[in-house]
């Protein structure tokens, strides 16, 4: 128990948002007498996270450099209308339609990067003229028709499809999504593989590692986690395509985070600047390269949030970006710079999106609700804060 503390002490920013996750989980459980738990509402509020969850990687990376993007809300926005648009209106294929808003986000986030890397202006002033731009743009594009609605089928499935099951049967396991569960046992195997492989390395570079106990407990614990959310998928039609591109992403921007260059760049920049210039890394090209990411992040979430709603509205994209760098301040990333982590960002998207679920589920009012979300995000900054100061 004492070790357990000492860990929990040493570890308290990564743990921590582990900790509010469960706490908030399990009041709205028992407040809402089960429904938050329930196989329908988990898999709604999964669906509900993808959009701000994708968003929140991005600004995961931008504050990690230093820097806010306030424009990819309406970004998000402008190009699900786009996306909208060239469905209906230029009757694209779906494969086409994607590839264009996801190229047109990746151009508009090098080109909110350009003031900032090449003119020194603030990241904040060049991003607000975004926001100003693009929500003009949002409202001349919808200006003539308002909501356009998308009765693509292919392209809405991405916000409200689930996958096939491979191995529908009702006679073996009836009533639940068999392939859901499949991967869900491939991850959980997958999971234990690299936390062993992980210990190994740092073992063979001698870093401290926990003790054998706690370090099976850990993978007995996070294996019952991961085997209890995909059984609750697995009672209501499985998982989503929405929740499968918002894991690949965070895969992959983990894998680019912790195991290559440009990663190791990204945050050397971020704890400082200076020093990484002076060290031969080029500070302008890793800017334009998170900024640019950022873009593209912001046309994924904007596709994913249209075709949940299967249309486009002059509306969307409101407070995205709000709900984005909450959800990475909560995920652990510091405001200071070069602290952050691709898996924290999804764990604070899944508390705050849990918080504005359980809520909704409760009946709180949309002002009380506001009040929360906002001193939520202030002790985030605290909490980062404070220890930060415990370390120095």
């Amino acid at each position: 128990m004492n070790e357990l503390l000492t860990v929990l002490r040493k570890n308290v920013r990564e743990y921590g948002m582990y900790i509010a996750l469960a706490a908030i989980m399990a009041v709205f459980t028992i407040l809402s007498h089960g429904v938050f738990i329930s196989s329908r509402n988990i898999a709604n509020l999964l669906n509900q996270t993808g959009y701000i969850a994708v968003l929140a990687v991005g600004m995961t990376l931008v504050i990690v450099i230093r820097h806010i993007d306030l424009s990819v809300g309406f970004l998000s926005g402008f190009l699900g209308a786009i996306a909208a648009i060239s469905l209906t209106q230029w009757h694209w294929p779906v494969w086409l339609c994607i590839l264009f808003v996801l190229v047109l986000g990746t151009c508009a986030g090098l080109l909110t990067a350009l003031p900032v890397a090449s003119l020194g202006i603030p990241a904040f002033v060049a991003s607000l003229a975004g926001w100003l731009i693009y929500r003009g743009a949002l409202m001349l594009v919808t200006a003539a028709t308002g909501t356009i609605i998308i009765p693509n089928e292919s392209f809405n499935a991405l916000g409200n499809g689930y996958i096939p099951d491979l191995f529908a049967s009702e006679t073996f396991l009836p009533g639940l999504h068999k392939t859901t569960l499949l991967l869900g046992a491939i991850a959980i195997v997958v999971f234990i593989a690299g936390q062993f492989a992980d210990r190994r390395r740092k073992l063979q570079y001698k870093f401290e590692v926990l003790s054998g106990g706690l370090f099976v407990a850990k993978l007995v614990f996070m294996s019952v986690v991961l085997g209890f959310i995909t059984w609750i998928l697995a009672g209501y039609n499985g998982m989503s395509w929405t929740i499968v591109i918002m894991l690949a992403v965070v895969l992959i921007y983990d894998f680019i985070t912790r195991r290559t260059v440009i990663g190791r760049h990204i945050y050397a920049v971020g704890g400082n600047p200076e020093a990484a210039e002076l060290s031969g890394i080029n500070v302008k090209n890793i800017t334009f390269a998170v900024f640019g990411s950022m873009g593209f992040l912001a046309a994924l979430s904007g596709i994913l949030f249209t075709a949940r709603l299967k249309s486009a509205t002059p509306q969307a994209g409101t407070l995205f970006e709000m709900d984005a760098i909450a959800a990475a301040y909560i995920g652990g990333v510091s405001a200071a710079g070069g602290i952050g982590s691709i898996s924290g960002s999804l764990v604070g998207a899944l508390v705050y999106m849990s918080l504005m679920n359980g809520m909704n589920l409760l009946g709180t009012d949309i002002s009380l609700q506001y009040v929360i979300r906002g001193l939520v995000l202030l002790l985030a900054v605290i909490f980062d804060v404070m220890t930060r100061k415990r370390k120095a």
